[in-house]
């Protein structure tokens, strides 16, 4: 499972591997190797082509010493710039010349003629000039040095193809910032662990595809340093995602209420029943406002409905107990999609959640009975998604966190959180991670932080960034589908963090999909997000 690290974090997991007994060369001859393998996969037959690798003083050049030798050993025109020469004893230099590398001492490159020779016919540029741990501002004849390949390269018709070594030369592994040098890379195979930096504006924009390379840390030390964060993948999805019987019947998969819509936004609806369907919910039941009815059932025929008495279009208070009634044969409720903020929906969310003084609402029933009711009225509470307009009349009511379930997923982007929070939305993005964190614990639920780098917090402190930042999701109605997608997995018996975890991901990849089959991020709209959430599953689930 891909964890996520600061670089103090990866030293010490570095260390105690070596402890271990996988020595620091041989986590240099794996991570080479794993970048050579990566720009196999990527290229196909190397045999001749021209690759240059930049190689630093340090590890990181080591590493890119060892890539090099791979490389040239599988046919490539291999050529080393050395930053600084190494001392001849350095095993991996040997080996690098023995196996036909070309090996150029930068420091005595008069005028960058051999640097700019290699960088203007290399069809790929590897650097591994400075590794995770380099202090900025790069300074110096490193500095120069960048700036000369920086040059080279915008001068060339063509760009070659750019893969950073662990991280790009310039970039904070912890913050996320970058050296106006810094060398942008089409990917980046970073080693062992993700870094938190690269999954960090401005930095991201220059890491390019991350790809998590195994160098032999053993799975017990990837969580030395309490490491809780993890970068969701295809294999841990996987994992997740229920499993589907060939004897299953619509009820094996669970029955989620979507409770969603208004007279200014029917699609809402839609777009999150629909998507709760297509992750595999069992049934899905849309609670929505009596004008919306007969053109949602046109449009989703597939679903049941509870028709809710309305005003002027938008939910009204006395739905209350018609929903109630319904709750007690649903595995899932999700709230909040496109009901908008008008008096009568805020005043039946209220009654919805028994936050009115005095007033008593069927969901309150959902908690302890604190108020005296017996055991026999209480209704077991289905898990809970809250989503949009149901989070800004939530962060209306005081002391809201105690009238939802326990680890209630909440959605909010960072706007949302800002009103949930009280918190200045700009500080709230300078650190989502800790912002997540730091208020699922607090309110006992689980936040679900959208945006580039969706960050996904459990009360406990465990989190999971997703892998995805793409402006094809930037649209109106995606966190529709992905508020539909969470309640479809919750339905079916994943735990909240889990449903959340899987969702989050299902949706991101869609999104990319949407966008590689319509050729652009530009037409990307929910509705292709939503269609798209098959392909997700399918590429997800097999191998």
């Amino acid at each position: 499972m891909p964890k996520i690290v600061t670089i103090e974090q990866m030293r010490k997991i570095e260390a105690a591997t070596d402890k271990a007994g996988v020595t620091y060369a041989m986590m240099m001859e794996h991570a080479g190797r794993a970048v050579a393998e990566e720009i196999v996969a990527r290229l196909g037959d190397i045999k001749e082509r021209k690759i240059t690798i930049l190689s630093g003083p340090g590890n990181n050049g080591g590493d890119g010493l060892v890539a090099a030798r791979i490389l040239a050993e599988a046919g490539a025109t291999v050529s080393a710039y050395l930053s600084k020469m190494r001392d001849e004893s350095d095993e991996n230099l040997a080996k690098a010349r023995e196996s036909g590398v070309f090996v150029v001492d930068g420091e005595n490159d008069q005028r960058w003629r051999v640097l700019k020779n290699l960088t203007s016919g290399a069809e790929v540029v590897v650097d591994a000039l400075l590794g995770t741990g380099a202090k900025l501002p790069v300074k110096g004849k490193m500095e120069d040095l960048i700036v000369q390949v920086a040059r080279g390269l915008k001068d060339r018709a063509k760009r070659p193809l750019v893969v950073a070594v662990d991280c790009p030369s310039g970039l904070d592994c912890d913050t996320g910032t970058v050296d106006p040098v810094t060398l942008a890379a089409d990917f980046t195979v970073t080693f062992a662990a993700a870094k938190h930096g690269q999954l960090r504006f401005p930095a991201a924009d220059f890491v390019g595809d991350l790809s998590v390379a195994d160098i032999g840390v053993p799975a017990d030390l990837a969580q030395l340093g309490d490491v809780k964060v993890d970068l969701a993948s295809r294999e841990i999805v996987r994992d997740i995602l229920p499993h589907r019987p060939r004897n299953a019947h619509k009820g094996t998969f669970g029955r989620a209420i979507v409770v969603a819509g208004s007279i200014n936004y029917t699609g809402a609806a839609f777009l999150s029943g629909a998507a709760a369907y297509r992750v595999g919910a069992g049934l899905v039941t849309l609670a929505v406002p009596m004008p919306l009815y007969a053109a949602l059932a046109a449009q989703l025929p597939e679903a049941t409905w509870i028709v809710l008495p309305h005003e002027m279009g938008v939910i009204a208070p006395g739905a209350v107990d018609m929903l109630a009634d319904e709750l007690d044969e649903a595995q899932a409720l999700l709230i909040g999609p496109g009901i908008g903020q008008d008096k009568a929906t805020r005043e039946f969310v209220r009654k919805f959640l028994r936050a009115e003084e005095g007033k008593k609402g069927r969901i309150g029933f959902l908690q302890a009975s604190t108020s005296g009711e017996s055991k026999a009225e209480a209704i077991k509470a289905p898990p809970m998604v809250v989503d949009a307009d149901g989070l800004r009349l939530l962060a209306e009511i005081d002391g809201w966190p105690g009238v939802l379930p326990p680890n209630t997923i909440l959605t909010p982007h960072p706007g949302e959180m800002s009103a949930l929070t009280k918190m200045e939305k700009d500080a709230i993005q300078v650190d989502r991670l800790g912002s997540a964190q730091k208020f699922a614990a607090e309110w006992g639920h689980v936040v679900v932080l959208k945006g580039a780098f969706t960050v996904i917090a459990a009360p406990d402190g465990r989190a999971t960034i997703l892998p995805f930042a793409t402006p094809a999701l930037a649209r109106a109605g995606t966190g529709d589908v992905l508020a539909g997608a969470i309640a479809g997995l919750l339905a079916q018996g994943l735990a909240p963090y889990d449903a959340a975890v899987a969702g989050g991901y299902l949706h991101g990849l869609a999104g990319e999909l949407a966008a590689d089959d319509l050729g652009t991020t530009a037409s990307v709209i929910a509705g292709d997000v939503l269609d798209a959430l098959p392909m997700a599953m399918a590429s997800t689930t097999t191998d």
